[in-house]
């Protein structure tokens, strides 16, 4: 049965699964029985869009080409333009919403209310949002569960690689002490730099020129991003809530070229971890610069990557590396989760 998305918000992350449905469609019938319709576009910058039998995307994507936004897209018999996004949401016949907006991990709003609304409508829900997972994820699986549908949010940890669903269930039955890893590909980035004689700030130039930095690198550079991450990994992965005041937190900035120089020396690395650890019947958690052997794992974790280790009581360590950002990397972890809500919700 073809699974029927409204796309709520339409940047970088949706038009990359937008392109994946255009591009792979085909492949994705034949070798995963896998077959997907987008008829619902609504964003607050290039419009919105609302057909039924569904949107051709080669038309959505010459619109944007042409117009920036969605306006060029040509009008048909039943097309309906300019829904917000809760009226494409409850009244759209969409099954499942794909929730791209922007991030705001203060509030984690408008994306709680979105999600809110999609499961009290019986709709699933894929989302790369961490807003609604890092402050809502009991809430909203509780709603989700009551409703009988689906909740994806793969991509909210490291993009593509799969560091929730592994963890869930190819370590299912095992029991993780300790979560420790690489979360910010930015800020590895300019550690990695910084090693090669960079200084922080033009590393972090070059991250702004390749796309790895925000114009406003504050987030990435004082540990925010990482922070929601560890506060995903605890809720979802170990099962204990934690509130972001409980969560250690330390930037790179205060880190200099001779504190660089003085772990090379010592056979060491600066990594900023994300950590989770159990201790005294509590969880403790951190987001901060350590130097680490270069035996360990993690310190071969260069560039952007990002990478985590769980430290098992019966498997012993395990190291997941892989991209946790990107423009197709986060639009395959949308395509991932909408493939195996459509498996346990045919």
């Amino acid at each position: 049965m073809e699974q029927r998305l409204a796309m709520i918000g339409f940047g970088t992350v949706g038009q990359a699964l937008a392109r994946i449905l255009l591009e792979r469609g085909e492949e994705l019938k034949r070798k995963e029985g896998y077959s997907a319709r987008i008829t619902a576009i609504s964003d607050t910058v290039k419009g919105a869009l609302y057909h039924p039998d569904g949107l051709d995307l080669s038309s959505v994507f010459r619109s944007l080409e042409e117009a920036g936004t969605l306006d060029a897209y040509p009008d048909t018999v039943g097309l309906k333009r300019d829904w917000d996004s809760l009226k494409t949401i409850r009244e759209t016949n969409a099954d499942t919403v794909v929730e791209v907006t922007f991030t705001n991990v203060d509030t984690g709003q408008p994306a709680i209310d979105h999600c809110r609304a999609a499961f009290e409508a019986g709709k699933n829900v894929v989302t790369t949002n961490k807003g609604p997972v890092a402050l809502a994820y009991r809430e909203l699986s509780s709603l989700a569960a009551e409703n009988g549908v689906g909740w994806g949010f793969e991509g909210t940890v490291m993009s593509g690689t799969p560091a929730l669903r592994m963890p869930r269930t190819a370590l299912a039955g095992d029991r993780i002490r300790e979560i420790r890893g690489i979360l910010n590909g930015t800020s590895n980035y300019i550690l990695t730099r910084m090693e090669e004689g960079k200084s922080l700030e033009e590393a972090l130039s070059e991250a702004r020129s390749k796309g790895y930095a925000e114009a406003d690198p504050t987030s990435d550079l004082e540990g925010f991003d990482a922070l929601y991450k560890v506060m995903i990994l605890s809720e979802v992965v170990l099962g204990v809530p934690l509130d972001r005041n409980e969560v250690e937190r330390v930037g790179i900035a205060q880190l200099s070229a001779e504190d660089i120089r003085g772990a090379k020396e010592e056979g060491k690395r600066w990594k900023v971890l994300g950590r989770l650890r159990e201790e005294g019947g509590r969880v403790i958690a951190s987001v901060k610069p350590v130097p680490i052997p270069e035996t360990d794992p993690l310190a071969g974790v260069r560039g952007a990557l990002n990478a985590l280790t769980y430290e098992c009581d019966l498997l012993g360590p395990v190291t997941l590396v892989g991209a946790g950002a990107g423009r197709s990397e986060t639009g395959f972890a949308l395509l991932a989760d909408l493939i195996n809500i459509r498996r346990q919700y045919p």
